[in-house]
């Protein structure tokens, strides 16, 4: 049985000999030019005229390209609001102006260093604070509500207001925008692009070009990485490199440096939510009210949805009585913001991890019993704000468990005891957070997907899917899946790269849903062809020869032969014990003409929510978890230490436990880097300062908790909700790595007198000193 063993990742082999094949690896062609793009000089402004004279005088250019050689200039996930290139209004820092065709990449250089053109600068809004003040937004969401907060918060014991705020996170991905267009026959084009989203590829580039659907092809074999940078990001590229194919008929390759992919990409939003709170002296919640704003950017991308996730979230892991959530889009003269692991649930969750802490804080209590009070309870208790029941909720064990097996109580009191000691000069503090993160495209459309499975005559197989390998191992689950529903060894399932030739109208790989979703459609094909297959030995066990004067009759729906079973590479009759090969089976299916592959197509049902009203069933369920961090800090420097983490967390019943090990932990660590060292820097005029490895700080070996201890709490409970009762992985873990900036605000707490310590993130070690020097000095 292939489900549920720690079977290796499809690519790892490939991966650390240099045999997997990414856009760039692929060999250059006769002819193939480079593509490269003019970004604007100013983040606000008009563009009056550009003269590309002299750059096409630039030995080893082919062509530039502008808006005016666009069929159709606008692009959008959800609102067409973007230009693939500028027209007329600037709207960011180096939003493209023109595309660069050349033999090679220095001759684009040269280039852009040749274009003339005359920019009116007008006076741009780069904050939340700025957007809010002229009331420039992209988006308002209708407001979920749930009791009477106002009065729930005007009668409480206690109250407390304030605002949570966080930075955005560059994706930093290893391989960046990159995409190869070949022309074909008959005007039709081949796109390989390292996207996320295959079908909105085929779409923008079609559209962009103005050529029907059929003709455009986009295969996507892996990515490396990409996080949410490349859901919707991906295509605007695809389309730059398809424009220059089609005009000038030749392969073109347009892959981003480094640098250029960091200034141009959006990253995750930046948020800050204001809030009130009211409380009983116990530190019970009796009443929200949350004013949620993100920094969308300059176009609308995928921001809605990113907000209403962050307002689905913002309850966190614990019951609201009384609620209040409503939200807006802040439109700034920034690159438009976009899809990153968690879409809004992380600053959502971390707003009420924060409000929890200070609760904890004002009451002068252990901020785990604050949480444990709250948490959402198993049989009341457990009804969302916005009117969903978390069933199957494990959430009150995950925190009493991993309480006992991470000695909370021992560490904290050891650390309280050491940090009233000035002399040290080293703080330390411990938090416990949750994580309750609903699965499904908030966009019901979305949860939808189709799988085609070939069955050869050898008894190998090939599935072809919409998701798409990101290095989160989604294709070697879907392996796994088709393997174990045949019953033969991985190895003889092969997953093929997506195309939308065999996979059309599909979904993103994102939402956490990939594997939820692409495996059900596959092993649905799966099973549409053992019906058939178990027929044929039905009649082969009752001795009945068929050869090409008599075939098999056709399947009879009414027959129950269960009993056949698919065991080791063979049908097995349980009654008689008669048997036939696998292989066997297939040639004579062949024979009788019988079809031996299956295209089928899944959506994710019972879900409905009404924006309107703010109730429904946005998810299918939750993945759950918890999370202890210890940080240590020198209060000489700042320097943040993570000492220790542990983590336990509810997955159903894994499909492939090491592969999600390995998303837990990397998903946490991610996460670490958001609120602790990763840190985005702009001058005045909105230029991106921090644009590659030298100035942008991910997290290294060094920044990893010093003891990590991972556990996954085995539950049968979610049978029937997703595929063998798997619970999905990709974002959920991120969420936990509040736990490290939560720990950070009690660490401080020791040395601001009793109050509540002011701290954003990501609390870098400049935030831990200013933070310090308010209450040393």
């Amino acid at each position: 049985m292939s489900v549920g063993k720690n079977i290796p990742h499809d690519s790892a082999l490939g991966h650390v000999t240099g045999e997997s094949i990414f856009i760039d690896d692929r060999p250059f062609l006769k002819g193939e030019l480079w593509v490269g793009y003019l970004g604007s000089p100013v983040a606000a402004g008009v563009l009056k005229s550009i003269d590309t004279t002299q750059a096409l005088k630039v030995p080893g250019v082919a062509g530039i390209f502008t808006a005016a050689d666009l069929a159709h200039n606008s692009w959008g996930t959800i609102f067409s609001d973007q230009p693939i290139l500028i027209d007329i209004q600037i709207a960011y820092r180096d939003e493209p102006i023109c595309v660069i065709a050349a033999t090679s990449r220095e001759a684009i250089l040269k280039a852009k260093r040749n274009i003339q053109f005359v920019i009116e600068e007008t006076q741009p809004v780069f904050t939340i604070d700025e957007a809010i003040e002229k009331e420039h937004f992209l988006y308002r969401a209708h407001p979920i509500i749930l009791g009477d907060a106002d009065l729930a918060i005007k009668n409480a014991p206690h109250r407390l207001k304030g605002a949570f705020e966080c930075g955005g996170q560059e994706h930093f991905y290893m391989e960046s925008q990159a995409s190869v267009v070949y022309p074909l026959e008959n005007g039709a084009l081949e796109v390989h692009s390292s996207s996320q989203h295959p079908t909105e590829t085929q779409h923008v580039v079609a559209h962009t070009l103005g050529i029907p659907l059929h003709k455009v092809v986009c295969v996507v074999k892996r990515m490396g990485g990409a996080f949410g940078g490349k859901e919707s990001q991906a295509a605007p590229f695809a389309a730059l490199a398809a424009l220059v194919a089609k005009k000038l008929k030749k392969p073109a390759r347009m892959i981003l440096t480094k640098d250029e992919d960091m200034e141009v990409t959006g990253k995750r939003h930046p948020f800050k939510n204001f809030y009130e709170i009211g409380f009983d002296s116990e530190g019970r919640i009796l009443g929200l009210k949350v004013r949620i704003y993100s920094n969308g950017g300059a176009y609308a991308d995928l921001s809605s949805s990113v907000l209403e996730r962050a307002m689905f979230h913002v309850d966190g892991a614990y019951f609201l009585p009384n609620a209040h959530i409503e939200g807006a889009v802040c439109r700034t003269n920034m690159h438009s913001n976009t899809a990153f692991r968690g879409f809004g649930g992380p600053q959502g969750t971390m707003t009420i991890e924060s409000i929890l802490e200070d609760i904890a804080i004002y009451l002068k209590k252990d901020a785990f019993q604050i949480r444990q009070l709250n948490c959402y309870g198993k049989y009341d208790r457990n009804i969302t704000h916005y009117g969903q029941v978390v069933d199957n909720n494990l959430l009150p064990e995950l925190f009493e468990r991993l309480h006992l097996s991470s000695k909370y109580s021992a560490r904290l009191e050891e650390i309280v005891t050491g940090n009233e000691d000035l002399s040290s000069k080293t703080l330390r503090g411990i938090s416990m957070t949750a994580v309750k993160f609903g699965i499904a495209f908030t966009a019901k459309f979305l949860n939808q997907g189709s799988a085609q499975v070939n069955v050869h005559r050898d008894g190998t197989i090939q599935v072809s899917t919409g998701a798409t390998e990101m290095g989160q191992g989604v294709n070697v689950k879907i392996q796994q899946t088709v393997a174990h529903a045949f019953s033969v060894p991985h190895g003889d399932v092969q997953v093929m790269p997506t195309s939308t030739e065999k996979n059309h109208n599909t979904s993103p790989t994102a939402a956490s849903a990939g594997a939820d979703i692409n495996c059900a459609a596959a092993l649905k094909a799966c099973e549409a062809i053992k019906i058939r297959l178990r027929w044929l030995a039905h009649l082969h066990f009752r001795g009945e020869i068929f050869d090409d004067l008599k075939e098999a009759p056709p399947v009879d729906p009414l027959v129950d032969l269960s009993f056949i079973q698919f065991k080791d590479k063979t049908l097995v009759h349980e009654h008689t014990g008669q048997h036939i090969a696998f292989h066997e089976l297939l040639t004579l299916a062949y024979h009788n003409r019988m079809f031996l592959g299956e295209y089928a197509f899944y959506k994710t049902e019972g879900l409905g929510f009404e924006k309107k009203s703010g109730q429904g069933t946005p998810f299918k369920y939750f993945t759950n978890g918890v999370a202890v961090s210890e940080i240590e800090i020198d209060e000489y420097t700042g320097q943040l230490k993570v000492v220790r983490v542990d983590i336990l967390m509810d997955l159903g019943r894994p499909i492939n436990p090491g592969i999600d090990l390995g998303q837990v932990t990397g998903g946490f660590i991610q996460g670490q880097g958001w609120v602790t060292t990763e840190k985005l820097f702009y001058n005045e005029k909105g230029q991106l300062l921090s644009h590659s490895p030298t100035t942008y700080k991910i997290p290294n070996i060094q920044d990893t908790p010093r003891i990590f201890n991972v556990e996954l709490l085995e539950n049968d409970g979610n049978q029937g909700k997703s595929i063998f009762g798997s619970k999905a992985v990709g974002e959920p873990p991120l969420l936990l790595s509040a736990s490290v900036w939560t720990a950070v605000k009690h660490a401080l707490s020791f040395r601001t007198q009793g109050q509540i310590p002011e701290i954003k993130s990501p609390v870098t070690a400049e935030e831990i000193l200013l933070t310090l020097s308010r209450w040393t000095h």
